[in-house]
């Protein structure tokens, strides 16, 4: 998949990991990638604004739809939306991610046309290896 839109900069010599630095698996899983020889751009969600477009381009890369990269289990959604509510447009679901982005259910790895979203730290072992074969 070629990158048309141009939102997300990327560089096959450089990773960029988007995640959460309050949480132990983001830091977790940008101390696995800094320990590579990879050039790593850390893009933490907690001081970092991501614009809807780039959400977009992220969801598609991942080949999930936007709302699958929302934790609706997370306190800070429950706390704001309720434990019923589920946003029904792409558009209702950008707000919560422009506006919360604590819910992103795990850290988000690019590199190159590549996105992949890491549930273990240790993942990010795997993709380094498989990066190099």
């Amino acid at each position: 998949m070629k990158n048309n839109m141009g939102t997300i900069a990327t560089d096959n010599r450089e990773i960029n990991l988007y995640y959460n630095a309050e949480t132990n698996k983001g830091m977790q899983t940008l101390a696995y990638l800094e320990s590579s020889e990879k050039k790593v751009l850390g893009i933490d969600l907690s001081k970092t604004k991501v614009t809807g477009t780039q959400w977009t381009e992220l969801a598609e890369r991942l080949g999930k739809p936007i709302k699958e990269l929302i934790n609706t289990e997370h306190p800070d959604f429950i706390n704001d939306y309720g434990k019923s509510h589920k946003p029904q447009s792409n558009k209702d679901w950008l707000k919560v991610l422009e506006n919360n982005p604590k819910v992103v259910t795990q850290p988000i790895l690019v590199h190159g046309d590549r996105a992949v979203q890491i549930d273990t730290p240790s993942e990010v072992l795997v993709f380094l290896e498989e990066e190099q074969s």
